[in-house]
């Protein structure tokens, strides 16, 4: 699991990523310093994880909570405090959990377990049924009800959805992986909608899908063929 550790006091990050160390499923990606940093490695290093401290400085670890949960695919956040009027509050932004100050081996491997218990399904579940993304200044979104399928177009996914189409940053694979009863790939650089799924045609050798509601014929790459083939033969 990919983490940032959030803390402006040197020492209490170092202790966090001391007892990191023993949990091999565990990777610190990086530190951060206050909530400005935070949000700018979040951006690129787009972690699993955030230990995020409560009292930092320019944005408080609240403040980024806010920011992080708008992400298309947020991170689990764990909030660290010496503070625990805070819970309340915190736990209304956070499902992975809230740490005291100073934090406990013990307390750190418990929290870390039960995140370890939920599978993407699970964290599907506990997100909005919708998928973020800015557009100018805008956060806008999209239901994930009304999404037909995301293309792979260089650096950026479209979304294509009842409404139009959108441009995120975040890759296919991590929407697949956060969204796995969602979507399905069926090429290298298309997943769709399941709940879309309609029917196969076969042109020049080629296969292709059609989905409910959708005018545009996808192609199916021969790896994903039998994948597609069962999905299909599910619903029918």
């Amino acid at each position: 699991m990919n983490t940032l550790i959030v803390d402006d006091e040197p020492l209490a990050r170092a202790r966090i990523k001391r007892l990191l160390e023993k949990h091999h499923n565990i990777t610190v990606l990086g530190e951060a310093a206050d909530g400005q940093e935070a949000l700018r490695l979040c951006q690129q290093l787009k972690p699993d994880l955030v230990l995020l401290d409560i009292n930092i400085p320019v944005l408080t670890g609240l403040q980024v909570a806010e920011q992080l949960n708008l992400m298309a695919v947020p991170p689990a956040i764990v909030f660290l405090t010496a503070h625990p009027e805070y819970a309340i509050n915190a736990f209304q932004l956070a499902v992975g959990g809230y740490l005291v100050k100073p934090v406990s081996e013990q307390a750190l491997a418990n929290t870390l377990s039960q995140l370890g218990k939920l599978n993407r399904v699970h964290i599907e579940k506990q997100q909005p049924a919708y998928i973020r993304y800015q557009l100018g200044n805008t956060i806008r979104r999209i239901a994930l009800a009304e999404v037909f399928y995301c293309m792979a177009e260089e650096k950026y996914t479209h979304i294509y959805h009842t409404g139009g189409d959108a441009i995120i940053e975040h890759s296919l694979k991590s929407l697949a992986q956060h969204y796995p009863s969602t979507f399905m790939r069926i090429h290298r650089k298309i997943i769709v909608n399941r709940s879309r799924l309609e029917c196969l045609s076969t042109a020049n050798g080629l296969h292709y899908l059609k989905l409910r509601d959708c005018e545009a014929l996808l192609p199916i790459s021969r790896r994903e063929f039998k994948t597609v083939k069962l999905a299909l033969s599910s619903i029918s």
